[in-house]
Formats: structure tokens, sequence, C-alpha cells
């Protein structure tokens, strides 16, 4: 038989089986000749007070062994001969699309822009070593998406859109700890998840799909409102619907569906900085002790929400035991991420703090853009774009907030020095206005760059963020030091565009046959909701085969 039991531990009592069965035996009054094993189904842990607990869910097997299995697995058929489908980037969203195809019987054509996973590597370190960004092989594209390098972090708030418990167990079936079933905030960590994306892209081609790397689609096929195929810049043609999974950097996509005439609208997202610590002092203020996390508690990390003159400024894809990693995708841009490994072991730890930007604030001028030289002539110019060298598209609205990121990261590659080297200023110094006149060594490997972040950041965002830093060392004493560092500029926080569609068949509301899926079609915000979305879409598309299939049968038939 087992019994589950909800255990509040402190961290030594939790570190193992033996001291979570002396707690069972002598606190629950399990048997000791009865006891055979037990398994950890949910772990989190509790710092709100001087004393830390974790809270464990556990099942005790009594009289019988533990069973083996920790999910289905799922099994996927061979589809060589069935209906195709074109899935457009192998980021979650494209990958798990392409999986949930192949369970439904249909064959998944996927095409990257960017190279796999383990080619990524080389051009990730020619960046930080020689200041190089190739544009179709970054931190943004190239196999596994912005995600594979980012830490691989799988919390989302996504419940209601679909199974996330679905997404981890297929995470782990194609290699991923099965610690992410269990941890509240599961992770698994870029020196691992890059084994688990082959993997998952091995089982497409084993079961008859294809997968195809440095592959961009350059032009959509399109026929009486409905997408009958791609072009992609090795000159080749795919026929079949499309699923449009090609992620929140993709800005050449977006300016393809402008010309067009595929409808898309501004969407909302966050700017600002990327702030590091030393992870001692992150340890010790979220701790609430001086000698940090001791022997039996992770890397800790924190999350920040409040409201600043009528916008939200949060913490964003926390990175406890990470580094700062460069993440332009093209020539001319600073931008900046965080990424963290499997054991989460530098002795940094990194956050992006950023502020709600609206598309109202560029058509109002609401965040004061004079800092923003590039920008402030793109607005003197609106009213006359035929005087201006900028293209057609820029004016349009429903790409000015993505206009907006390219000029910020502009600005910060002229701040920067005209390289991948990051401009940033001390925590404190940002807040007092002065430009910081040392630095503290920061793990951002292309290197860093003293700048007046307070002056050349729209003052919409830096004034926010100076008030949102002076409120949460109010929460969080100590968490506001000169030891801490701001680097600029946090701007890939979820696409600035949402593509149109359908909310029941997430079809694109005007183009038939078109799925625009996941974060880059504005419909999620990270790793698992952008899998989930890649799901749905793949779904919806399958029916729709399947019904068009069957219509066709009907017809033979009569």
């Amino acid at each position: 038989m087992t019994q589950e039991f909800d255990l509040r531990l402190l961290p030594e009592q939790a570190a193992g089986e033996q001291t979570i069965r002396k707690v069972l035996v002598h606190d629950k009054g399990v048997s000791p000749e009865s006891y055979c094993g037990l398994r950890i189904l949910k772990r989190s842990i509790d710092a709100r007070q001087r004393t830390i607990y974790v809270n464990l869910r556990v099942r005790v097997y009594l009289d019988e062994k533990p069973e083996e299995a920790l999910f289905p697995s799922i099994e996927y058929p061979d589809v060589s001969t069935s209906p195709s489908a074109i899935v457009v980037g192998a980021g979650p969203g494209g990958l798990f699309a392409a999986l949930r195809l192949l369970e439904l019987g249909i064959r998944p054509i996927v095409v990257e822009r960017g190279k796999s996973v383990h080619e990524r590597k080389r051009d990730l370190a020619l960046i930080s070593r020689e200041h190089k960004v190739d544009p179709e092989s970054n931190y943004c594209f190239g196999e596994g998406g912005a995600g594979a390098f980012s830490d691989g972090k799988l919390y989302t708030r996504s419940k209601k859109r679909g199974n996330v418990e679905k997404i981890l167990q297929v995470f782990c079936q194609f290699g991923a700890s099965p610690s992410i079933l269990v941890d509240a905030h599961p992770h698994i960590g870029t020196d691992k998840l890059p084994a688990v994306i082959e993997n998952m892209r091995e089982r497409i081609r084993s079961c008859g799909g294809e997968v195809h790397f440095e592959t961009r689609m350059d032009d959509m096929i399109l026929h009486q409102h409905e997408i009958v195929g791609i072009r992609t810049s090795d000159g080749k043609e795919w026929r079949g619907p499309v699923i449009l999974a090609t992620g929140h950097s993709a800005r050449d996509v977006y300016r393809l569906l402008y010309q067009k005439g595929i409808r898309q609208e501004a969407k909302s997202l966050a700017l600002g900085v990327r702030l590091e610590h030393p992870q001692l002092l992150i340890d010790q203020v979220m701790y609430h002790n001086a000698k940090g996390r001791g022997e039996y508690l992770p890397a800790a990390e924190y999350s920040f929400v409040t409201q600043v003159q009528g916008r939200g400024v949060y913490s964003f894809c926390m990175c406890p035991g990470g580094f700062v990693v460069p993440a332009a995708s093209g020539p001319d841009q600073v931008v900046v991420n965080g990424m963290s490994s499997s054991n989460r072991g530098s002795k940094w730890a990194n956050s992006g703090l950023v502020v709600e930007f609206h598309p109202e604030d560029i058509t109002e001028n609401r965040f004061d853009f004079s800092a923003i030289p590039l920008f402030s002539e793109f607005e003197k110019s609106v009213s006359k774009p035929e005087s201006t060298e900028l293209k057609p598209e820029n004016f349009a609205p429903e790409l000015a907030i993505m206009h907006f990121q390219e000029q910020l990261e502009k600005l910060c590659y002229i701040q920067g020095g005209s390289s991948q080297t990051a401009p940033v200023q001390r925590m404190n110094d940002f807040i007092q206005g002065k430009v910081s006149q040392t630095l503290p060594v920061s793990s951002y490997a292309p290197g860093i760059k003293s700048s007046p972040l307070n002056e050349w950041l729209p003052k919409g965002i830096s004034t926010r963020l100076q008030e949102g830093f002076n409120i949460l060392d109010r929460s969080s004493k100590g968490f506001l030091t000169n030891e801490a560092l701001l680097l600029g500029v946090e701007t890939r926080t979820s696409s600035p565009v949402r593509i149109l569609r359908d909310p029941q068949l997430l079809e694109h509301i005007e183009i038939k046959g078109l799925y625009p899926c996941g974060e880059g079609a504005g419909y999620a915000g990270g790793i698992v909701s952008a899998a989930i979305d890649g799901e749905r879409c793949a779904e919806s598309l399958a029916e729709k085969i399947k019904a068009v299939g069957q219509s066709r049968n009907l017809q033979l038939i009569s």
C-alpha cells in the first residue's frame, strides 16, 4: 500500500531519504518494518521567515517496492507516408508542435534558420571572444530557440492554457532530470538542455519527419487568403499548412507579414536592465542569514513585482548562480540576458528588472524619448516618411514597439563602445545619478564599460526602476547596494508584436492554414507556455487536415 504525507522540514531534515524517513517514523507513525521506500512528489522552499523550511509532499511505500515508472512514456508512430505540415522554427513552440504532430499522425517538416544546438555553441563563443554576432546563429536563433542557452527555466503560470505536467514529462522522456517533475521552480540548466533538444530532433527524424537547419523562411506562398507553403533561403519551396513558431526576435518575419498584408498588432512588453549581484549577498538577504545558504539550501532566488506610477516593475528570468550573456541577434545591437547551468554554481546572481511598456507610450510620447536621438529623429519624420531613409514599415503602428526596441538596442551598442561590451552602472550610482568610477567583476564575458544608464534610458523606465529598487530594498534589506551592477539593456522579454489569430481555431484571422504560435506570435512567455501553445496549434492543424481528408473521401464516394 501507499500513503501520502505533507511535510514541513528543516533543510537538514529534507536533505536525503534517511532523514526524511526518520521524520515519517517519529512524527507520522510510519512502521519501520513496513517501510520500503518513498518518492518525493513536490518540493518547495519557504524562506518568508527567519527559519527556513522545505515543504515536501511524499508518497511512502509500505510492504511494497516503489514503482519504477515515474511517468507514462509517449509512443510516436512512423509518419513517413502521412500528410505533411510545415513548422517554421525549432524553439520550444516548434519542437513541441512537431512532436505533437507525430503523435497525431502528421509528418512535420521543421525548417530552422539557425544551426543545430551543438554547432550554435561555437558561434556563441565568438560573441564573447571576438564580439562577432552571426545574425542567423546566436543566443536567439538556432535549434532550441532563445531558451536553449538561457537556463532552461520551466516555471510557468500558464496552467489554464494546457497540460504543464505533460510538457515536463516529455522533457524527462528525452533526458531531463525527473527533478523537474518535483520542484516548484523547475529548471534543466544550460549545460543539460542541448542534449535533450538533440534527442527530440532525432525522434522527429526517426519517425519520418524532417528537420532542416540553416534554412530561413524568406517568403510565404499565398493563394486566395490561404497559405499553401513557404520559400526558404536555399531556394526551395515547401508545401502545406504552416505553424509559425519563429520566436520573439525574428523581426524580418514581422516585416514580411507587414509586406504581405497579414494582420498583426503592436503588443505591450517590458524593458529595462539586467541586474547582477554576488550570489552570496542574495543568499544572505533571501535566507536571512549572514553566513548565506549553508550546506543544505540551493542558491537563493527572488521574485519581485510592484507598481510604480501606474506601471508594473518586476523581476524577469531570475538566474541564481548564473551568468549574464550577450543576446543580440544582429549587428549594431547590445542586448543582455541571463543563464545558469544545472548546478547553479557561479558566484553571481542575475535577473532582468523591467518596466511595462505599451504602444501608446510611443504614440503619445509618454516616456520622454529625447535621450534616444535615433528614435527622436524617427518621431520627427513620422509625418513625412518620404523624406527619410527609414523603411516604410517602420512607420506602421503595429511595428512601432519593435522599431523602438531596435533603436534602444542600437543606442546601447553605441554606449558600450560600438561592440558587444555592455554599458553598466553600479546600483546605488544609478539611484543617485552618478557615473560609476570603478566597477565590480562581472560574469558578462564580452566585457563591461561604465555608462550613465540613468541619463540615456527613457525617463519613464529609469525613474520607475529607481523607485522600484527602493521599494524592493525596503522589503529585502540589503538588496540595494553598490556591489550590484546594472547592465544594459534587457529588451527581449517577449514579442513586440501579436500576430492575430482566431482564439478557438488558432488559425490566423484572415489567412487559412497559418497558425501563429508561441512567444514570437505573442501568445506565450517562456519555454513551457510556448511548448503548450505549440501542442495546441498542432492539434488544431491536425483536426483541420483530418476534416479536409474526410470531406475529400465523401466527395469520392458521392
